[in-house]
């Protein structure tokens, strides 16, 4: 039987069948084990999973994941079992979308940079959120259309919106409309609010979530977990994602994933410059030409230099 992952505590997941049916599942015992998954959890939201029963059980939390299909592509942040590992948040993402603030709190650029790098490792395309709009003044509003413009500079979709004024929420909804998007950001930036909004029976679905699970292997930590959008799709939260770590990549590749350098990397004098102070950079003479944002490259730095090589 063929289903998809909904929600994982660690030990048991959701799973919704190809017919509509929720079953709870347990990972067969081999996946645990598997050499080729380097993560620490070889099953993750999103995925496409094959589910058998056991003979002679009956009840919930009877069916055994077999398989897990090939990944399309996934998302992943530093595991909290050690900064070295990797931890996927989710697969076979069509869109990740991350809701940013000017104000109340402002997101910081490092910040948003960090989550477009991993989306762009990943070959997930991105989305930048930017909400409250209602709180913001003519200051907010020149910040906003700076980074609004630098980023659909980039190539990056950039919206506008007020969860609390129920302002563009049905551009938001068109845009995850038939399509299975990752939503992420900080804490305090009103990503419950978009989502309640999104989804105006969510109070109902988490409370029947937890009755559900009954309480077993119920975990109050942060995992992803997916629902299904009323008009089409499907939204997976990621509360908890404080940071994404930039996982698996060294030092020379970061540049490959600041898009508008792309254009530049094969003109610099050496194939391994990391356009910080080689003689030779095409890149940094874009930069003092203004044809790369300062402020980005302020950011690839900082961002460069936390990479440790030893990694690799």
């Amino acid at each position: 039987m063929q289903a998809l992952i909904y929600k994982s505590t660690g030990s048991w997941y959701q799973t919704k069948t190809v017919e509509g049916e929720t079953v709870q599942a347990r990972m067969k015992g081999i996946f645990k084990i598997d050499e080729n998954i380097t993560s620490t959890n070889p099953v993750a939201v999103g995925d496409e999973v094959t589910l058998a029963f056991e003979e002679g059980e009956q009840g919930e939390g009877n069916a055994i994941i077999t398989a897990i299909g090939d990944r399309r592509n996934y998302i992943v942040r530093s595991s909290p079992h050690g900064k070295h590992k990797k931890h996927i948040i989710a697969a076979n993402l069509d869109q990740a979308v991350l809701v940013c603030t000017v104000k109340e709190p402002r997101t910081s650029q490092g910040f948003i940079d960090r989550f477009l790098v991993t989306a762009a490792a990943y070959h997930i395309p991105a989305v930048l959120v930017f909400n409250k709009k209602d709180v913001y003044k003519a200051k907010e509003m020149e910040k906003f259309e700076h980074w609004k413009a630098v980023y659909e500079s980039i190539g990056y979709k950039v919206m506008l919106v007020s969860a609390a004024k129920k302002d563009g929420i049905d551009e938001l909804t068109e845009l995850m409309k038939d399509k299975t998007t990752l939503m992420s950001g900080h804490s305090g930036v009103g990503k419950s609010s978009l989502i309640n909004e999104l989804m105006p029976d969510m109070k109902q679905l988490k409370t029947k979530a937890v009755s559900d699970w009954s309480g077993k292997g119920m975990h109050t930590t942060t995992f992803a977990e997916m629902f299904d959008l009323p008009k089409g799709g499907r939204l997976i939260d990621t509360p908890g994602v404080r940071e994404f770590g930039i996982v698996d990549i060294a030092k020379t590749e970061l540049s490959h994933y600041y898009l508008e350098m792309q254009p530049y990397i094969a003109e610099c004098q050496f194939n391994n410059c990391l356009h910080v102070n080689e003689p030779g950079c095409a890149v940094q003479q874009a930069v003092n030409e203004g044809k790369i944002d300062v402020d980005r490259f302020v950011s690839y730095a900082s961002l460069l230099e936390s990479i440790e090589e030893k990694q690799y």
